[in-house]
């Protein structure tokens, strides 16, 4: 006997699921949610659904995503943190262009598996992982990033991997671009432990 589809029923009810978390979702999530795979690969199948990643779908009707890696990681890793210059490009404060999306998570944490976008995952632990977490906003996806201060402060914890010239330009746009908060600069500073590097660079820019 040929089995049967998914009814136009089903097919609506989890078009009308997949809106409710804003286009975007994880088949994990549509499952527990009561949608069968069959039918996410039918709506696939038709051009309803797009897949962005491994495990993630969009509805095609809805508004392009604007920033498409970071909805991506931010859906298929909710407890990661976005840190280093992908944080400092989602902030606007430099001129790199990130090739890979860079994340925090804490010592010991399962390394996630994703296709796409490449990710470089780094690790932190007790006040350094969990102080200065921004929550966001994009294209309707929580996203979890460090804040301008926090970020230029693990960049230079990071500074012989990403090189001082990417992150003294950091500095020079943070101070161009945002409120120059010298006192949100050294908190973190103290936090990463580079505030004897960070404040000769801080007090040059008064």
């Amino acid at each position: 006997m040929r089995k049967r589809g998914p009814t136009a029923s089903a097919r609506e009810d989890a078009k009308r699921l997949i809106r409710e978390k804003s286009g975007v979702i994880r088949t994990a999530e549509a499952i527990q949610a009561g949608v069968h795979p069959r039918t996410l690969y039918e709506l696939r199948d038709a051009g309803e659904l797009v897949q962005i990643s491994r495990g993630v779908y969009r509805l095609t009707d809805q508004q392009p995503v604007s920033n498409i890696d970071i909805v991506t990681v931010a859906s298929r890793i909710p407890r990661a943190v976005i840190c280093l210059v992908s944080a400092l490009a989602f902030h606007d404060i430099t001129m790199q262009i990130p090739h890979t999306i860079s994340i925090a998570l804490e010592k010991g944490a399962e390394t996630p598996r994703l296709d796409y976008p490449p990710i470089t995952v780094h690790r932190f632990s007790g006040d350094a992982l969990t102080q200065g977490i921004q929550e966001h906003t994009v294209d309707d996806v929580g996203v979890r990033v460090y804040s301008p201060e926090k970020t230029l402060a693990d960049c230079f914890r990071f500074r012989n991997k990403l090189g001082m010239d990417v992150v003294l330009e950091a500095l020079r746009l943070y101070r161009a671009r945002k409120p120059f908060s010298v006192g949100e600069l050294l908190k973190y500073a103290k936090i990463c432990r580079v505030e004897n590097v960070m404040r000769p660079y801080i007090e040059a820019m008064l």
